[in-house]
């Protein structure tokens, strides 16, 4: 086998379809559970905070299409899909493309004499090259603070409406923190944010960075609910039970006290992390790249996916990550001696898919 690819999700599946355009078969997409597995998990309310818009033909391709020629907004009607629905999305790509998609759960990686040796529950695949394509939503921070494991992880909420109570606490006041108060306090119930930083005041322009218009809209929806409110640049340092409540100790000295249990939405740790002794740490959540999107230290093994970093370039949204699956293709098929057809790469950078020029990144906007 050439190329083995771990992950059938967002970016697992863009790059096998690239792969596919260019006329390369000798690869396989392995993953654990279903096609889109961590969509099909997200909680019933939660929608993608890019908006779907079929653009095509104007050089404005669908934030969150995986394909020049796809788009989820043809294909389901609506601007923000939920999980099941961009799964459901998934699902009619791998079909469509007729990709090699293997279920498969990879326990264990090693690399000797220049070949990867990738070991399943099943048996033991041998390859050239390796995509680590996993994502990060399988992989929650659970651990942020002492007492973390009394709280919730807001990915383990399966529906908002199913929590009982009358008043929350959310800690994280990014994407996921917002949208958890939204549906809570549209539920008619009582919420408190707690949050490190204030996301929603940032004047970054780059949505990597402040909040995204889509969860800014909906915080205001919340706040005219008066039943939000929000402890703004403090953080949670430990969580206990003191006769039957839950205590919150935060960074100005104070404390905060919850009836329910608290509700962790302070992110993911990178899926890679899973093999990272094969991947050189810039810190705990930052992988080291080359200009390739390869391991600096593992030559052959590359990274697809929210985790790609490159200084301040952050790829973490799909409309981002998906311009480097050209960039990982080009590498592999060009080591390997194929010939592949140039025109789909110039198809690609013609739709925005094909970014191999980071000094042209930055965000800026003047008004």
């Amino acid at each position: 086998m050439n190329l083995v690819i771990v992950g059938a999700g967002p970016s697992g599946i863009g790059l096998g379809i690239l792969l596919k355009k260019l006329n390369f078969h000798d690869f396989i997409i392995l993953e654990k559970e279903d096609i889109g597995a961590s969509f099909l998990k997200w909680p019933k309310e939660l929608k993608l905070i890019t908006p779907s818009f079929t653009g095509h033909g104007f050089g404005m391709l669908d934030l969150n299409a995986l394909a020049p020629e796809t788009s989820p907004a043809y294909t389901f009607g609506k601007e923000h899909l939920t999980g099941i629905e961009y799964a459901k999305y998934l699902q009619l790509l791998v079909s469509h493309y007729k990709l090699p998609v293997r279920k498969a759960y990879v326990k264990k990686v090693e690399k000797s004499d220049g070949l990867f040796q990738i070991y399943t529950e099943e048996q033991e695949i041998e390859s050239t090259y390796l995509v680590w394509a996993t994502g990060e939503y399988a992989t929650p921070d659970l651990s942020p603070f002492e007492g973390s494991e009394l709280c919730l992880h807001n990915s383990y909420v399966r529906s908002w409406i199913d929590l009982q109570g009358e008043e929350f606490t959310v800690i994280g006041g990014y994407e996921s923190g917002i949208d958890a108060a939204y549906h809570l306090t549209q539920n008619n119930k009582n919420v408190t944010v707690i949050s490190k930083s204030s996301p929603w005041k940032s004047p970054k322009a780059d949505p990597s960075i402040s909040l995204s218009p889509f969860t800014k809209e909906r915080l205001e929806i919340a706040d005219d609910t008066d039943r939000l409110e929000i402890l703004e640049d403090v953080e949670v340092l430990k969580v206990s039970i003191v006769d039957g409540d839950y205590v919150l100790y935060l960074s100005d000295g104070t404390t905060h006290v919850s009836k329910t249990r608290p509700i962790l939405a302070t992110g993911f740790i990178p899926g890679v992390k899973q093999i990272h002794e094969l991947f050189e740490w810039d810190n705990s959540k930052i992988v080291k790249l080359t200009l390739k999107d390869e391991s600096t230290i593992t030559p052959g093994l590359f990274l697809v996916g929210p985790n790609v970093k490159h200084q301040n370039v952050i790829f973490c949204y799909i409309y981002k990550f998906r311009q480097r699956f050209a960039v990982v293709a080009k590498e592999i098929l060009n080591r390997s001696n194929i010939t592949y057809p140039n025109e789909v790469f110039d198809i690609y950078r013609e739709n925005n898919m094909y970014l191999d020029d980071l000094s042209c990144c930055e965000v800026n906007c003047e008004c």
